[in-house]
């Protein structure tokens, strides 16, 4: 390269002129980057053409600002009612996002499930547990809190002592009795008070709907003309009712852990008890030959019947924790289908037993309190489980036939008949007694038409979106392509198994469609 003082005069005056106007422009350039920095960087909404009552909300300019972790953070307005929007009623809905580490093609929305969970913490704190690097390097991936959750505009019910009380609080009264019967419907009753005192009126809309007209105005105002979209666990039904409701503006979306959406709330329990029976006789079936410490080593059915045993023990005669909290067949419940959500967590199971055999609860409150987001101190990390019930109260219909409750009873004991609670049939007290009911739209099939092809991840031996509800929904969804991962375990992408994580990956970044279903782990 020649240098300055060996160019031509006419040359050398150019570079004279050159050199410190650069210099300007870096420093300029500098000056802007920290203002950026300090204001916050702003979105370039689509400026796509809505009803003038929706125009504000869609053209809504972000400001996305360092957060920590390598992130950024911005909160846009939505109203609370989308068929009545009003200034005086909007709510907030909050985002966290990493640019792409190379040439972005855009934003992927990213949503862990629950419902409740939160979109925001997963991406902003661990963004390498939602996706792969590839995906990093190729999209701003974008987390979301929906309404009711977490940062954005929340359910709010009870405070810690009052969520203690209502998760794990037992009747004196005995099970089935009159006064048993009295006790947990005003103890239901009252939390819904609670809710709607403490939340106001958009706990009427905390549905899912809701989220999904929500995530297309997010799409609308990041800039994307497509959505691409991530959805684990329950992320599906929003992803899924987003194919259904806005095929013109489907991108590329990816539903793993899929759910069927145009099953009853009971059917969704019945299936997930059954699911749920299936990974608790699949761990009993392996743990003796892959656990020295495994407590069962009679067989499954023998071990069926002693959990079994524990159940019907631990209703009768619940037993105090250290912290004075009692563990009844329900703590026992739900600590095992943590532990069930993942073969990992499986040595869980070991000790859960073992403990509960000997009279013990350390290993089943420290389960049930990581599935309630319950620290050891006894604050509660986040409003999951109030999020989690509002949406559902509001998202189905709600059963109160008594003759239909006894037939829906007695097909829940054959589903699950290690682990079923032998209540009265009474139906879902939350639900019933919440103050909004159920606001539409009808249960149905989902169709997705017009949309362009969309991937369906689902695995065989998941217990909380079992593998016929994956197969359901890519059956319903006309551009639908189903990724089977023959295992055990709750979702797939990203957790190893390079068949499904290659086959989402060329996806997203590729479009490549599988011409069939891969049978991934087979």
């Amino acid at each position: 390269m020649n240098s300055i003082a060996a160019a031509p005069a006419s040359r050398a005056r150019r570079l004279a002129l050159v050199v410190p106007a650069l210099a300007l422009t870096l420093l300029l350039s500098g000056c802007v980057n920290l203002l950026n920095n300090f204001l916050g960087e702003r979105s370039q909404p689509t400026g796509e053409t809505v009803s003038a009552e929706l125009a504000p909300y869609y053209e809504q300019i972000l400001t996305w600002v360092d957060c920590g972790d390598g992130a950024q953070c911005a909160t846009a307005i939505a109203p609370m009612d989308w068929a009545n929007p009003s200034p005086e009623t909007d709510i907030e809905i909050v985002m966290a996002r990493h640019e792409a580490t190379g040439e972005s093609l855009g934003s992927l929305f990213v949503n862990p499930g629950g419902p409740g969970a939160s979109g925001f913490d997963l991406i902003h704190d661990d963004v390498d547990f939602a996706v792969s690097s590839n995906l990093r390097e190729n999209y701003d991936v974008i987390g979301w809190d929906p309404r009711g959750v977490g940062r954005s505009t929340p359910v709010t019910c009870l405070d810690d002592d009052g969520l203690d009380e209502f998760i794990f609080g037992i009747p004196e009264a005995s099970v089935g009795s009159d006064e048993w019967l009295a006790t947990s419907e005003q103890a239901a009753i009252d939390f819904g008070q609670a809710c709607l005192e403490n939340t106001g009126p958009v706990l009427q809309f905390i549905d899912t709907q809701s989220t999904v007209h929500d995530l297309d105005m997010l799409r609308a105002i990041v800039g994307d003309e497509k959505l691409q979209y991530l959805g684990y666990s329950y992320g599906s039904d929003i992803g899924s009712y987003y194919i259904e409701n806005f095929p013109q503006n489907v991108g590329r979306i990816v539903l793993d852990g899929a759910t069927d959406s145009s099953i009853s709330v009971f059917e969704v329990g019945l299936v997930q008890s059954a699911g749920f029976q299936r990974a608790l006789e699949n761990y009993l079936a392996a743990c003796p030959e892959m656990f020295d410490d495994c407590p069962f080593t009679g067989g499954v059915d023998a071990a069926l019947t002693t959990i079994r045993e524990l159940y019907d023990r631990y209703d009768a005669t619940p037993i105090p924790g250290a912290d004075g909290r009692m563990m009844d067949a329900g703590v026992l419940d739900i600590a095992m289908s943590t532990a069930l959500y993942s073969q990992d967590s499986w040595p869980f199971l070991n000790d859960l037993y073992s403990e509960a055999a000997r009279g013990e609860t350390d290993t089943a409150f420290f389960l049930a309190d990581f599935y309630y987001s319950r620290d050891v101190d006894g604050t509660y990390a986040d409003n999951s489980l109030e999020a989690f019930i509002a949406i559902y109260c509001v998202d189905y219909p709600v059963e109160t036939d008594p003759a239909v409750l006894i037939e829906q009873q007695k097909l829940m004991q054959a589903a699950s008949p290690a682990t079923y609670r032998d209540f009265p049939p009474t139906g879902d007290l939350t639900c019933i007694n919440w103050p909004y009911q159920y606001i539409g739209p009808e249960i149905t099939e989902l169709t997705g038409e017009g949309a362009p092809p969309v991937l369906i991840i689902s695995t065989t031996g998941d217990p909380a979106t079992p593998y016929e509800w994956g197969v359901a929904l890519s059956e319903q969804l006309q551009s639908a392509q189903l990724i089977t991962y023959n295992g055990e375990g709750h979702t797939a992408y990203n957790g190893g198994v390079g068949c499904v994580d290659g086959a989402v990956d060329a996806y997203f970044i590729n479009g490549v469609v599988p011409n069939d279903d891969p049978n991934c782990g087979a």
